[in-house]
């Protein structure tokens, strides 16, 4: 066996062990936590470690067993709390329609229109902000992988056209940055992706904890009101970290001031087809009936939308599947399913959300006992949170969720923290919608410094041409403290008016 297929399944028994092993710890150990919440916390333990060492897909399909398996309920009930939930459904096909932006080759005519932009020529600093803002929204209205694959070559042609050294410092900065920007943008989205899967964690849990009678102040998040207002401070924080490359580790950007729109379209791409177009529009209306039903109200219109909210994907999906053009449907339904889906994303929110529900469960199908989880983490908390102002707790809870997400997984810590706010807002009556926007933006954006903290972070250890490990821990760790305090400092106040 490989060295590599044996640590894998290595991983996998330790993963296993826990999941089973939690059961035979005597009850009491845990207050509060049931027979039953000890199955389910060793499902959720030995899931967050899956997630971890191991394939994302492995160990949420092993996570969904597994609570199948359990006396918590059958595993008829736990597939339809998964696979079944609206949230996951609208994920899916909102993948589907991601991926077909992406056939198509929409996004290589985004970046080549930022980039194209007459204003750049001779301007380093505006081309500085052209690609991070650029990478921004991509990340933001595409994907966050898609600003990483486009402009880190172009880039690097840019770098060979004007007599930038791979050494140099601005070419390693502006590499870490096309992440950073990316990795800004990625929670912003309500929609889609790990912002999605948060939200749709949250929901569980604080739905099942008013269910068991708490009084949870301000915890519906208004999806439209957390787009705009991530999209905002978003845009603030990449202000001030180009501003941080220009003022602080001034790069010497001389050679830029040669760069030309000849030498960025090079290889200008074909005009945009009626398939291409007529896409993007229908993108455009799509991203419109997301976001407009929360934002405006009393439009008849708009409020039937939003009462049909998670059939969005569905109905678009039926109408990019209905126009034809040169004999094929503007979605290429197979080549999409087939490459251009994040399996992983999928399953990781179908097993978040069958644990949100667990970890904070009421008693169903027959089940007799609740998992004591939510009464638990009251009692271990409370004396901790007790007293503190619902600020000092949020500034808590983000300097935390910093430290975890570059040490472990980024949506991983996003789940365990979301438990700790809801018994803090319970106990205390702080609105929790403010928390756990701020919660689910700084987590997922500042998992930047390590390898283990998200996939983008492992991209840039991977990109040795241009980066050493010490490299990305020196200026990432950095961007990373400024974008904290900004977000303690301006984004506390700011979201919690908006929210």
């Amino acid at each position: 066996m490989e060295k590599k297929s044996m640590k894998t399944l290595i991983h996998f028994i330790i993963g296993f062990a826990i999941m089973i092993g939690f059961r035979f710890i005597p009850e009491g150990i845990l207050p509060e936590v049931t027979p039953i919440g000890l199955q389910v916390l060793g499902v959720f333990v030995g899931t967050i470690y899956l997630w971890t060492t191991v394939d994302p897909i492995l160990g949420s399909i092993a996570s969904i067993v597994m609570l199948g398996f359990t006396d918590w309920a059958s595993m008829n009930y736990v597939l339809l709390q998964g696979f079944g939930n609206v949230v996951l459904v609208q994920c899916l096909f909102l993948m589907i329609i991601m991926g077909g932006l992406t056939d198509r080759k929409i996004n290589n005519y985004i970046a080549r229109f930022i980039l194209t932009r007459k204003i750049i020529e001779g301007r380093p600093w505006i081309f500085t902000g052209a690609i991070v803002f650029g990478s921004y929204l991509m990340s933001v209205f595409v994907g966050c992988f898609a600003p990483i694959f486009l402009f880190w070559p172009v880039l690097t042609s840019v770098y060979e056209e004007v007599g930038f050294k791979k050494t140099d410092l601005y070419p390693k900065l502006m590499t870490i940055m096309v992440v950073m920007a990316a990795l800004v943008g990625f929670p912003v989205p309500p929609y889609m992706g790990n912002g999605l899967a948060l939200i749709g964690f949250w929901q569980g849990i604080v739905g099942n904890a008013i269910q068991n009678g708490a009084n949870i102040a301000g915890a519906t998040i208004n999806t439209g009101t957390y787009f705009v207002s991530l999209l905002i401070l978003g845009a603030i924080l990449l202000l001030a970290l180009i501003l941080l490359i220009k003022f602080v580790f001034k790069p010497d950007v001389k050679p830029l001031k040669t760069v030309t729109i000849e030498m960025l379209n090079k290889n200008p791409l074909p005009p945009m087809d009626f398939a291409q177009k007529a896409y993007s529009v229908v993108y455009v209306i799509m991203i419109l009936c997301m976001l407009l039903p929360t934002l405006i109200t009393g439009v008849p219109i708009l409020e039937f939308i939003q009462n049909n909210t998670y059939g969005i994907g569905l109905a678009i999906t039926v109408v990019l599947l209905v126009i034809k053009y040169n004999g094929e449907s503007l979605l290429r339904f197979n080549p999409v399913m087939a490459s251009k889906i994040n399996w992983g994303t999928y399953f990781i929110i179908a097993a978040a959300l069958i644990i949100g529900t667990a970890l904070t469960a009421t008693p169903v199908e027959g089940v007799t006992e609740a998992t004591g989880i939510t009464a638990f983490l009251n009692a271990v908390l409370s004396p901790i949170f007790n007293g503190m102002s619902g600020t000092i707790f949020t500034v808590v809870i983000l300097i935390t969720a910093v430290v975890l997400t570059n040490i472990c997984n980024s949506l991983v810590i996003g789940m365990i923290l979301q438990p700790v706010i809801l018994s803090y807002c319970a106990q205390s009556g702080a609105a929790a919608a403010p928390i756990i926007t701020l919660l689910i933006f700084t987590v997922l954006l500042t998992a930047a410094i390590t390898t283990a903290a998200s996939p983008f972070a492992a991209m840039m250890f991977g990109n040795k041409e241009f980066l050493s490990n010490g490299d990305i821990y020196k200026y990432c760790s950095v961007m990373v403290v400024v974008e904290l305090v900004l977000i303690i400092v301006i984004g506390i106040p700011f979201i919690s008016v908006l929210i």
